[in-house]
C-alpha cells in the first residue's frame, strides 16, 4: 500500500560533484527557510570537519515539500550521502532509507570511481535512477560525452532495461538551475522536483501490519539522549509505544519516549508515523545500527529484518594510549586512559558499521579497521577534538587467506594530470605495482590514466603524487576486489632526523642541521629524545642535537648572529603523518599537537634492537 504523499530519494555522486550544494538550493526553493533567515552555504555539512574540508563525511537526511500537478503537497525525504570512497559505508547503509537515487555527475569530469561504486549499490537495490549532469557552465563541460559515458557505465554494471531508461537533467547546482535539455530556458529547480515526483515511486508498506523499523543511523540530542534514525518498513509507530528491539541473537524491551519526523533541517515531534516515513526515536539506550524495532505483539521474534551489511575494511591501524614523555601535558586533554579510549572506539563501531575494532596482545593498544586512510584520520581528528590523547602506528592493508594463499585488496585508480606529468606519474605508480588499464588524452592539455593497484601501494602515495604533479593532479580511488598478494614493495626512500635529547629547539641548531633534510618543527618547540624532528635526505636515520646553543666566548656574545635564515618547517597533519611513518615509528596525537616519534625512544636501545633484527635476518639468510 504505497504512501502517495511521500517520496524517499538519495543523492549520490563522486566527491566534489556538487551534491550538498544542490540540496542547499532544493531547500531554499522549496521554501524551507524564512525570507529573513540567514543560512550558510552547504547547510547540510553541519559537522565542523565537513565544513573545513569541504566534503560530506556523514550521511544526513532532510525533507522538502513540493506540490504536484493536482496542487497536493508531497513530502520529499532527501538523503545526502558522502562522495569519498573512504566513507562508502555511509552510502551503503543509508541507501536502504530511499526508494530511488539522483545520480549527480560532473559535466567535465564524467563518471569517476566512486560514481561507479554508488551506482552499483543503487542498481543492486533495484532503484530507478535520475541522472543529473551538473556544472554544465564549466568551460570544459562536455555533457553529451558524459551522458554516453554514464550509459556505458550502466551497461557495464548490468542495469536492467527499465533502469537504463533513465531521465536526464542538466544543472548548474551553484545557481540552483535544472534543465530538461541544454537549451531549456529554466532558471530554477522546478524540472528536478517535477522529475522526482514523476519517476520516484511512493514508498511501499502497509500501515496496518505489525510494526517494523530498520535502524540505519544513530545520533545524539542534548535533551533526549540517544536517537535511532530509520525507516518504517511496515506498520505504524506511536509516541510512548512499548516496543522490542531485535538484535543479533537477542532482544531488548523499551518504550518510544519521543517520536520525530524530519521537516526541513529540523526534527518535528510527532504522535505517530506510518510505513515509508523516516523517523527519529528516543528513549531506547541499547540501540545499534542494523537493529529492528518491532511492536510487542505475538510472534515479534520472527519479524527481524536482515541486518545491514557493508563491504569489508581494507586498511588497519594501531591506536594506543599515548606513552610519550609529553603525555598528559596538554591542558585540553580530558581522556588519557586505555579504558576511556576503548569505550570511545567501541562506541564508534556501534554507530559506524564501516569501522571495526580488534584487541591486541597489549591492553593499552587496539587495532582499528576501516575503508581508507582518510576515514581513519577523520576518526582520530574527531577523537582529538573531543580531548583524547593517543598514538598511532603506520597504516597497513588487511589481508585474508583463501585456499591457503594470501590475498590483498586492490583499488581502481583514476588519475587526471597535465600532459607533462604523465611520465612521472606512470613511473611512480609502476614502482608501487600499479597496472595501467586505460589512458585517454582528450587533447586539452590533460590526460586521464586508469590503474589497478594494491591498496598498500597507495599508502603514503597521495602526498608524493601532489608533490610530483606540483599540486595540479587529481587522484581518485575505489575498492576493486581482492587478488593474490603482489609481492614486496619499495618503502619510504628517506630516513628520519631524530632528536637525541630533550629540550627546546634552537635557531642555531636547526640552521646548521638544515642541509640534512626538511624539518617538521620550528624554533622554540619542545622536543624529547626519540622524537622525529624532520625528514633526512638519505635513506638512513640520523640522531641529532636539535637544542644546541652557540657557545659563549670573549669575542662573540651569546645573542650575536642569532638572526639566522631557517626554512619554514613542513607541518604535519594527522593524515600526512600517518602516510609518512614507517613500521618502527608512531604518530603522537594530542588536542594541541601532532608529533612523530620512534617506537623505541632511547638511542642505545634503538641501536640494540636494530642490531638484533639484522642478526636475525642474517641467520634466516
Amino acid at each position: 500500500m504505497p504512501n502517495d504523499r511521500l517520496r524517499n530519494v538519495a543523492i549520490v555522486a563522486h566527491v566534489d560533484h556538487g551534491k550538498t550544494t544542490l540540496v542547499d538550493h532544493m531547500l531554499r526553493q522549496a521554501g524551507t527557510f524564512r525570507e529573513n533567515e540567514a543560512v550558510v552555504d552547504r547547510v547540510m555539512d553541519s559537522n565542523d570537519l565537513e565544513r573545513e574540508r569541504g566534503i560530506t563525511i556523514l550521511a544526513k537526511n532532510t525533507s522538502v515539500r513540493w506540490a504536484n500537478e493536482k496542487g497536493e503537497s508531497i513530502k520529499l525525504n532527501v538523503v545526502d550521502t558522502p562522495g569519498h570512497a573512504d566513507f562508502g559505508g555511509e552510502v551503503e547503509r543509508t541507501l536502504l532509507m530511499a526508494d530511488a537515487c539522483i545520480l549527480l555527475v560532473d559535466a567535465a569530469e564524467g563518471p569517476l570511481p566512486q560514481t561507479r561504486f554508488v551506482l552499483k549499490k543503487a542498481l543492486e537495490l533495484g532503484f530507478p535512477i535520475i541522472l543529473v549532469i551538473n556544472k554544465i557552465d564549466r568551460g570544459d563541460a562536455r555533457p553529451d560525452e558524459v551522458l554516453n559515458e554514464v550509459f556505458d557505465l550502466f551497461c557495464d554494471l548490468d542495469a536492467s532495461d527499465a533502469q537504463t531508461d533513465f531521465p536526464v537533467l542538466y544543472a548548474i547546482g551553484k545557481l540552483g538551475i535544472a534543465k530538461r535539455s541544454l537549451d531549456d530556458p529554466s532558471t530554477t529547480l522546478r524540472p528536478l522536483f517535477e522529475t522526482i515526483l514523476a519517476h520516484v515511486p511512493p514508498p511501499e508498506g502497509d500501515p496496518e501490519l505489525p510494526l517494523q523499523i530498520l535502524v540505519n543511523n544513530l545520533d545524539h540530542d542534548d535533551y533526549v539522549g540517544k536517537l535511532g534514525i530509520g525507516r518504517i518498513v511496515a506498520g505504524t509507530v506511536r509516541a510512548n509505544q512499548p516496543v522490542v528491539v531485535l538484535k543479533d541473537g537477542r532482544h531488548v524491551k523499551g518504550t518510544i519516549k519521543v517520536l520525530a519526523t524530519f521537516e526541513g533541517l529540523k526534527r518535528a515531534t510527532a504522535q505517530e508515523a506510518q510505513a515509508g516515513e523516516l523517523v527519529a526515536i528516543a528513549g531506547i539506550d541499547d540501540l545499534e545500527v542494523g537493529d529492528t524495532i518491532v511492536d510487542a505483539s505475538p510472534g515479534f521474534e520472527e519479524r527481524a529484518l536482515p541486518r545491514i551489511v557493508v563491504e569489508q575494511p581494507t586498511i588497519k591501524m594501531r591506536i594506543g594510549v599515548n606513552t610519550s614523555p609529553f603525555a598528559g601535558k596538554c591542558k585540553q586533554s580530558k581522556f588519557l586512559t586505555s579504558r576511556q579510549l576503548r569505550e570511545r572506539l567501541e562506541r564508534e563501531t556501534r554507530r559506524n558499521l564501516a569501522v571495526r575494532m580488534e584487541e591486541t596482545d597489549t591492553p593499552d593498544t587496539f587495532v582499528m579497521l576501516g575503508r581508507g586512510e582518510l576515514q581513519l584520520a577523520i576518526l582520530v581528528e574527531t577523537l582529538r577534538r573531543e580531548g583524547y590523547e593517543m598514538q598511532l602506528g603506520n597504516p597497513e592493508v588487511v589481508t585474508r587467506i583463501v585456499d591457503g594463499e594470501a590475498e590483498e585488496p586492490y583499488e581502481l585508480v583514476v588519475v587526471d594530470v597535465p600532459e607533462q606529468f604523465i611520465g612521472v606519474v606512470t613511473e611512480r605508480l609502476g614502482s608501487r605495482r600499479g597496472r595501467m588499464l586505460k589512458m585517454a588524452n582528450p587533447g586539452y592539455g590533460r590526460a586521464r590514466l586508469e590503474y589497478r593497484i594494491p591498496s598498500r601501494g597507495l599508502i603514503g602515495f597521495r602526498g608524493e603524487f601532489l608533490t610530483a604533479t606540483r599540486g595540479t593532479g587529481l587522484l581518485n580511488t575505489v575498492f576493486d576486489g581482492w587478488e593474490a598478494w603482489g609481492g614486496p614493495m619499495a618503502k619510504r626512500q628517506t630516513g628520519a632526523i631524530v632528536s637525541d635529547r630533550a629540550g627546546v629547539a634552537t635557531p642555531y641548531a636547526l640552521h646548521h642541521l638544515q642541509p640534512r633534510g626538511t624539518f617538521f618543527l620550528g624554533t622554540g618547540v619542545e622536543v624529547y629524545e626519540g622524537m622525529i624532528v624532520g625528514e633526512h635526505n638519505r635513506p638512513n636515520d640520523t640522531d641529532v642535537n636539535a637544542i644546541k646553543e652557540k657557545k659563549l666566548s670573549n669575542v662573540r656574545n651569546h645573542g650575536k648572529d642569532e638572526n639566522v635564515a631557517i626554512a619554514p618547517p613542513r607541518i604535519l597533519t594527522i593524515e600526512t603523518a600517518m602516510e609518512w611513518i614507517d613500521s618502527d615509528e608512531l604518530v603522537e596525537v594530542t588536542p594541541d599537537a601532532v608529533r612523530v616519534r620512534k617506537q623505541v625512544l632511547q638511542i642505545n636501545k634503538r641501536q640494540r634492537r636494530s642490531d638484533a633484527i639484522e642478526d636475525a635476518q642474517a641467520l634466516d639468510y
